[in-house]
């Protein structure tokens, strides 16, 4: 089964409804502070297994997400030290970031799988075109720059991530206060890094988009996967 689109309802599971849980009832007299995250997390928990389990294949977004919200629960149940908080919130993204390099470097550039991929572009169409051109290596290499550009994305998310982890969460592991910042920063990280970080991705697909449109000829409508443009079409 597919995955039909849903921002919003994956937006309050997983960012909304957790923050106001543990900035709200975190307090001795509401849940407490380790009943509340409990709670809190138990949202995007239940989100990535229902994500996993029930459209049958591995979504490796939702997979890295429910890893990142178990390691996250982790540093708040054993009370470890709130600067592992800033660690982990810097890893996965830096890690995400390695490979993706790690994959220019090996010739297979991951920006293949994300942004040149069937589901969004006519790739045997463009294939086709640049093949009669002789514009082949020439998209090679600025494939590979887009997948040098997109490693960027991530270690940006990776410094901002680490920095607002340290300057947000300052109390100590397992309290009502660690609680309350940690919500907060589940707040701020969404419109001060996922939001300037999906910018970035749409600018990298906007310079993939014109250099094809620059080494073939063809217009966006007919750069678009077919199912795409039927469906801007009606």
């Amino acid at each position: 089964m597919e995955r039909k689109p849903r921002p919003l309802i994956d937006l309050l599971l997983s960012i909304v409804i957790p923050s106001i849980i543990l900035m709200k009832f975190s307090g001795d007299n509401e849940l407490g502070a380790t009943t509340a995250l409990v709670v809190a997390l138990a949202f995007p928990i239940g989100l990535g297994l229902y994500e996993l389990i029930r459209f049958g294949n591995t979504n490796y977004i939702a997979l890295l997400g429910l890893v990142s919200v178990l390691l996250t629960g982790s540093i708040g149940l054993l009370q470890l030290d709130a600067q592992w908080l800033a660690v982990k919130e810097a890893a996965i993204p830096a890690l995400l970031g390695i490979a993706v390099l790690v994959s220019a470097r090996l010739g297979y550039p991951v920006i293949r799988l994300l942004l040149y991929n069937p589901k969004l572009l006519n790739t045997e169409r463009i294939s086709t075109i640049l093949r009669a051109r002789g514009q082949d290596a020439v998209f090679e290499s600025r494939l590979l720059n887009a997948t040098y550009l997109l490693g960027a994305t991530f270690f940006f998310s990776a410094v901002m991530n680490y920095l607002l982890a340290r300057w947000i969460v300052v109390s100590p592991s397992g309290s009502a206060a660690f609680n309350e910042e940690l919500g907060r920063l589940t707040l701020i990280s969404y419109p001060v890094i996922a939001v300037p970080s999906m910018l970035m991705i749409l600018g990298i697909f906007y310079i993939l988009w014109r250099s094809i449109h620059g080494l073939t000829g063809l217009t966006l409508e007919e750069i678009m996967a077919p199912s795409l443009a039927d469906n801007q079409r009606e």
